[in-house]
């Protein structure tokens, strides 16, 4: 969810080069970014613990930082800054809302309004660094070349190519699996269109594999390309259906139509993708369950709320599909 926010702030302000410190598997995020590099952050080895902090601080300071702007403001990231801060660098730090977020998520005197995106809370920091940070009207990368890695998976595009990334973190954020064979049966006998699979993880590998196999048209994508390869393609793609997971992140910050399925967790929480209508959030019956969101991450369910994806119909999410393509 960063991305679109640092897209916007290097063409606002080219002269400024960013450096993103972050884990290495992250790294192509940001790749086609001007002015930007990455520096790998070894959290797990030479980093880790307070004396790794302390040496990667001791890294990054020989590069002569300017600003600090910290977007994840957690432990870690505390205690890093707060080294640059000791040595007289200028700091920012993201403000989450906590107190908000829990308003909006507890059952009794619910405060149901929507909140600050995190897109904006991510441009806050820099703005409180000194920096004009507008969000509205993005740009977006072109749809990048298909390597022959891809074309060999997918074949040359000759049709809208549909994506689809049915898992996420918390099975209470995830689309039931029932209900998303239906999607994809209904959308794979329509032979104008192309459905691929995303996912990751062994398990999702082999339930991808199943569903591409009794599906016309269907293609499973995960397991079969490293990151940077999946990020090229779904920036061919002309949909994607997502839950509230980061696959609606990689395919809004690359422009792509995005639709997400909601469970417990609420666009209000500020966590929609990137420069998409609400109406491409489809949510819940929320008379039947009004004290959604239960959660901002999707880990705490109400009693008699784990089922609230049931209803939305198979039927409403062809629908939104083919609308938009």
């Amino acid at each position: 969810m960063t991305v679109p926010v640092i897209r916007a702030f290097i063409k606002q302000h080219p002269s400024v080069k960013i450096t993103v410190l972050s884990k290495p598997f992250l790294k192509p995020l940001f790749a086609d970014l001007e002015n930007v590099t990455f520096y790998t952050a070894d959290v797990k080895g030479k980093h880790k613990g307070f004396a790794g902090i302390y040496k990667l601080f001791k890294e990054l300071k020989s590069q002569n930082f300017t600003e600090i702007a910290d977007l994840h403001n957690v432990l870690r990231s505390i205690i890093l800054r707060t080294f640059f801060k000791l040595s007289f660098v200028k700091t920012a730090y993201i403000n989450k809302g906590r107190a908000e977020k829990k308003a909006l998520t507890r059952s009794k005197n619910k405060i149901f309004k929507q909140l600050k995106t995190s897109h904006e809370r991510y441009a806050d920091v820099f703005r409180n660094l000194g920096y004009k940070l507008n969000l509205s009207n993005p740009t977006f990368p072109a749809k990048q070349n298909l390597v022959s890695e891809i074309i060999e998976l997918t074949g040359i595009k000759k049709q809208p190519w549909v994506g689809i990334a049915p898992f996420a973190q918390y099975q209470s954020k995830m689309y039931p699996l029932s209900l998303m064979k239906k999607v994809i049966e209904e959308l794979s006998k329509n032979t104008s269109y192309k459905i691929l699979l995303f996912g990751g993880g062994k398990k999702e590998v082999v339930l991808l594999n199943e569903i591409s196999t009794n599906n016309k048209n269907t293609i499973n994508i995960a397991g079969n390309l490293s990151l940077e390869k999946e990020l090229a393609l779904i920036s061919n793609l002309d949909v994607m259906l997502s839950m509230d997971s980061g696959n609606a992140h990689f395919a809004a910050m690359l422009g792509v139509k995005t639709i997400t399925l909601w469970g417990v967790t609420h666009p209000f929480a500020g966590f929609a993708p990137f420069n998409q209508p609400s109406t491409n959030c489809l949510l819940p019956n929320l008379k039947k369950y009004p004290n959604i969101p239960c959660s901002i991450y999707g880990n705490k369910v109400f009693e008699g709320y784990e089922n609230v994806m049931e209803s939305i119909t198979p039927k409403k999410v062809v629908n939104k599909i083919i609308e938009l393509v």
